[in-house]
């Protein structure tokens, strides 16, 4: 089974681990993120996310845990559709971060939503801390998605339940073709004439296509100690939300 996501890296001609250089990436790009992910999913992703945080609404979670938080998004719209007490982000990226608290500032949020940095894949919490926990587009950058998840599933409540995000490959002509043409070409052209990075989008469509999407990823989660995991591809296949129950 491919699960190992630490092949595909950001920088080819550079060294380090996928980790460091993952973290150098969303430091380069941070500034220009929330516009290009808008502009390369065609404002899609807004609906992707509010059905991903939707699917916790049965939960009434108070405590949820935002991995790879990256510039807050996700938390805040959270925060307004589940009402928790409180939500804890994390993050490998200091860049991405600063982003995540001037909105948390402007917004006035500082009381609910609370940011650290820190390795999405040895998270430092306690066993069975929080109720839920969601990753919005963060799991394909882990350097390894086992130990990843495993540690997603160790801070969960028994009966919690982890929400997953992540991009996937379509596999339907002719939406096959169009997505490859869109991601391969379009998107890497975009996300170097705004970010001046280059390798940043050109390792998104790399690194989607690298993902254990799926049916495999479901297998994963199971192999880590999931107990149930439900697979809802969403927009002809684009993207995919993951449910893991505890």
């Amino acid at each position: 089974m491919a699960n190992d996501t630490s092949t595909i890296k950001p920088y080819k001609t550079k060294d380090g681990g996928k980790k460091e250089q993952v973290a150098d990436m969303f430091n380069n790009i941070s500034k220009t993120y929330d516009m290009l992910n808008r502009m390369m999913t065609m404002g899609i992703d807004t609906i992707w996310r509010k059905k991903a945080i939707r699917s916790l609404q049965s939960l009434k979670p108070q405590l949820i845990l935002d991995v790879a938080t990256g510039t807050g998004d996700f938390a805040i719209e959270s925060l307004r559709i589940l009402k928790p007490h409180k939500i804890i982000g994390v993050d490998i990226s200091s860049g991405m971060l600063a982003v995540a608290k001037e909105k948390i500032a402007k917004k006035g949020l500082q009381d609910r939503f609370e940011v650290q940095l820190g390795d999405s894949e040895k998270l430092q919490f306690e066993d069975d801390t929080f109720d839920a926990v969601t990753v919005a587009f963060g799991v394909r950058n882990f350097e390894n998605l086992p130990q990843g998840l495993a540690d997603i599933r160790r801070v969960l409540k028994p009966g919690g339940r982890a929400v997953i995000l992540e991009l996937s490959n379509p596999t339907a002509f002719p939406i096959k073709q169009l997505y490859h043409f869109y991601f391969h070409k379009f998107t890497p052209a975009m996300g170097k004439l705004i970010s001046k990075d280059s390798s940043a989008y050109a390792y998104l469509p790399e690194s989607v296509a690298n993902f254990p999407d799926g049916k495999r990823f479901a297998a994963i989660t199971k192999e880590v100690g999931f107990t149930e995991t439900k697979v809802r591809p969403q927009t002809f296949g684009f993207c995919t939300i993951y449910e893991c129950t505890k």
